[in-house]
């Protein structure tokens, strides 16, 4: 498996993937890797937009996805973008401010549904889209090649965005009442999904809502045959009409 290693900086080349980049953490990357990841995605989004740009970024419920956060954001910050950082979130929640903020990209950790131990990023620069191909491309040759732009960036947080994301979504009102279990595998969804689908007016049976950075019960992974089984059983106890099963941390490509 080729590697590309760098000064203090570990970067495993195969984590660049179609649309977004994932890797074991540390194993496969390390924190200067991820903050060399932020330079790249920073020189590219500065080269896209001509400007200093403004970048949304989150992260999902993992014990060290803070820490990859953070250099992340130095990485983008020491090109001269401004971040601002929306905190604990849905991957889809970054692709929302991005355009309630009018921002010009976004960079979310995530390790989506994956087991504990992967990290990822998932970006984008045109409003509504991750990297199509081409972009990631271009980024993995400007890490590689560390062709990094240097600036002076910023950062600030945007505090409780979470709950204007959860206001938004509560606004799609139901006519007929459904009883709804609802299964977040411990992940970050259990702070959002179960206030959505109450406030839109389901009667809600929540199952591994809280969260757990040990995902205690199984894989985090909607497809998990612990999951389904455990929702089956759920469903015949409470009379459920429908069943909204989430991963560790919802995506969209």
């Amino acid at each position: 498996m080729k590697k590309e290693n760098h000064e203090n900086s570990h970067i495993n080349i195969n984590g660049f993937r179609e649309y977004d980049a994932r890797w074991l953490y540390p194993k496969d990357i390390n924190q200067e890797g991820i903050k060399n990841i932020g330079k790249g995605l920073g020189s590219q989004i500065i080269s896209k937009t001509n400007k200093s740009p403004r970048v949304i970024v989150g992260h999902d419920y993992r014990s060290y996805s803070e820490e990859v956060k953070q250099k992340l954001i130095e990485g983008l910050v020491s090109t001269g973008c401004n971040i601002e950082d929306i905190g604990l979130v849905l991957s889809p929640t970054t692709y929302f401010a991005q355009f309630k903020l009018n921002a010009d990209a976004v960079a979310m950790v995530t390790a989506s549904h994956n087991e504990n131990g992967w990290t990822g990023i998932k970006m984008g620069i045109e409003k509504g889209l991750t990297h199509s191909p081409k972009e990631m491309s271009e980024l993995k040759k400007i890490v590689i090649e560390e062709k990094f732009i240097k600036g002076k960036g910023s950062c600030k947080k945007i505090e409780n965005f979470g709950e204007v994301y959860i206001n938004e979504l509560k606004k799609n009102k139901i006519k007929n009442k459904i009883k709804a279990v609802v299964a977040c595998g411990n992940g970050t969804a259990g702070i959002f999904a179960p206030k959505i689908i109450k406030g839109i007016g389901c009667e809600v049976i929540e199952l591994d809502c809280n969260l757990d950075h040990t995902f205690p019960k199984h894989n985090p992974n909607p497809e998990d045959l612990k999951m389904l089984h455990s929702l089956s059983e759920s469903v015949k106890k409470n009379g459920a009409d429908i069943i909204v099963n989430i991963s560790a941390s919802p995506y969209s490509k």
